[in-house]
């Protein structure tokens, strides 16, 4: 099951034999830009320490000059789960961090939801290859603990790199509006809704649009409102291609910088994703459309909190109640402050600071 694992980690282990260059610093992900704005911030922070080499290598899109500079690189960054970690060989020196792509902790993942044992191994394995995981806040540590079997002392709450985004003094928001109505002039003069559902691991509830009647939406609110939506990757198979013939709404999926349209957009209709975590930030409402949450609490993922009890907005279980709601929605009266304090350490923009030079004061 893991043999392209173990031939990736042997191609590695050949190539670690060559020397190691301080100043090269890998970043290891797939092609998919919403999971690699993390590494961006990284990259930033590093400019500001010297001359760096960057090495960019992607999963789905293998190459072995980028994995000879893998194996080359002092500081390596992950992102997602990566098996060939488990049987990899590291010069001494090397640090090997994980920064995730989720933020906070909200569902369950990971290892906390894994039952294969052979798996549940190779997770444990990568964990014992990797020097330190950073996350948002100290509340969260004891579930990345279980996510991906680490010892806890090698999970450091310094901050999540990307929401160094939204503290840039430099960042106009009214220019990234105009950008945006300038792209899509559908959208100017109305308020803009960004739904955002996730990938479920039951397959019949990935289909959104059979529990989300857009056609409804739009009767009752295109004139004040226009309506986008972000899928997961996972979900754009179980969509059906007809929808996207229709001119009803604008489809982001494919919009690079995810962080800009959370900036962007004025509410955010979502269910279990760890895009809310971030979007609390900016102190908009929130919706939850949870139309399968039994079964979800039950049979699929489930939570590391009680969901109904601390979720940062409304709750919805089918799309009458997501109605009535919408129409209830009180922009001037958002309670997430404690959802923030729980989620986050320090908000100030400098969580990529604090990760690298913590990296360069430890060697």
């Amino acid at each position: 099951m893991y043999l392209k694992h173990k031939l990736f980690a042997l191609l590695f282990n050949f190539f670690n034999l060559f020397p190691l260059k301080n100043n090269y610093v890998s970043f290891i992900g797939d092609s998919n830009n919403s999971f690699n704005s993390n590494f961006k911030f990284i990259k930033k922070e590093f400019d500001n320490h010297g001359n760096f080499h960057y090495n960019f290598f992607y999963k789905d899109k293998f190459s072995i000059k980028s994995l000879y500079e893998i194996a080359s690189s002092k500081y390596i960054f992950l992102n997602d789960n990566f098996f060939p970690l488990a049987f990899m060989n590291f010069k001494k020196g090397v640090k090997v961090s994980q920064l995730w792509h989720g933020t906070g902790a909200f569902k369950k993942f990971g290892a906390s939801v894994v039952e294969d044992k052979e798996e549940l191994a190779i997770i444990e394995k990568a964990s014992n290859n990797t020097d330190y995981l950073f996350v948002s806040s100290d509340n969260v540590k004891k579930f990345y603990k279980k996510a991906f079997l680490i010892s806890k002392s090698k999970i450091k709450s310094l901050g999540v790199p990307r929401t160094d985004y939204f503290f840039d003094k430099d960042l106009d928001i009214n220019e990234l509006k105009n950008n945006f109505y300038k792209k899509y002039p559908e959208s100017k003069n109305k308020k803009i809704v960004l739904y955002a559902p996730t990938f479920r691991d039951t397959e019949k509830y990935n289909d959104v649009f059979k529990f989300f009647d857009l056609n409804q939406f739009n009767e009752l609110f295109s004139n004040e409102y226009i309506f986008t939506l972000r899928l997961h990757p996972k979900i754009k198979n179980f969509i059906s291609k007809d929808l996207f013939k229709e001119n009803n709404f604008i489809d982001l999926s494919d919009y690079e910088n995810e962080m800009e349209l959370l900036l962007i957009a004025d509410i955010l209709i979502t269910d279990y994703s760890s895009i809310m975590v971030e979007f609390s930030i900016l102190n908009k409402p929130i919706m939850f459309f949870t139309y399968d949450l039994e079964y979800y609490l039950d049979k699929d993922r489930g939570f590391y909190f009680d969901f109904e009890k601390l979720a940062p907005g409304t709750i919805s279980k089918d799309f009458n109640q997501l109605i009535d709601n919408f129409k209830n929605i009180d922009f001037n009266n958002i309670n997430n402050k404690n959802f923030l304090i729980y989620q986050f350490n320090d908000l100030d923009g400098k969580a990529s600071e604090r990760i690298v030079d913590f990296l360069m004061n430890n060697k």
